[in-house]
Formats: structure tokens, C-alpha cells, sequence
């Protein structure tokens, strides 16, 4: 799996995560899901409403990732947003 970081989400990892004790857990999640985006620990799921299209996965208890498959490379993610629960649904 090839994954990209969109503009949005750069700036929201250096503000939420970067240089704080989640930044481990962040890329050890980030390494799983290169291998296998659907790795159970991951709890990857489709979203509805508002986010329709997009996907989430999990990083410990309350942070997630936002991302999207690319249509023309289907074995490429984008990742959107990052966060808490609330921050990003």
C-alpha cells in the first residue's frame, strides 16, 4: 500500500501529534496499515454522512486517521485528517 499526506493533514499531525508521546504509536500504525490497510488492530471502516467516501482507522484508544483510496491507483491511500474522535468526525 503507498500512502500521501494532503496539506490538511500535515499540518493537523504537526499540531496533534508531532513530538507528543502519540508519535510512536502513530507511525507503528501507520507501518500496519501500509501492510494490510483491513489489519485488525486497525478497526478500519467506511464513514457515512457528511464524510461519506472516506475511511478511518484507529491509533490507540482515541486518536484516527481520515483517509481516502485513490480511484486511479486503488492500491494508494491519502491520508486527509488526524485527531481525536472529536476533532475529526
Amino acid at each position: 500500500m503507498e500512502i500521501s499526506f494532503s496539506t490538511s493533514f500535515k499540518k493537523g499531525f504537526r499540531k496533534k501529534i508531532k513530538g507528543s508521546a502519540s508519535e510512536d504509536f502513530f507511525w507503528k500504525a501507520v507501518e500496519l496499515f501500509i501492510l494490510n490497510p483491513f489489519h485488525p488492530p486497525l478497526k478500519t471502516h467506511k464513514l457515512s454522512g457528511n464524510l461519506k467516501g472516506l475511511w478511518s482507522f484507529s491509533i490507540g484508544y482515541d486518536l484516527r486517521v481520515v483517509f481516502y483510496f485513490t480511484k486511479d491507483k486503488p492500491q494508494k491511500a491519502v491520508f486527509v485528517d488526524v485527531g481525536t474522535h472529536d476533532e475529526v468526525y
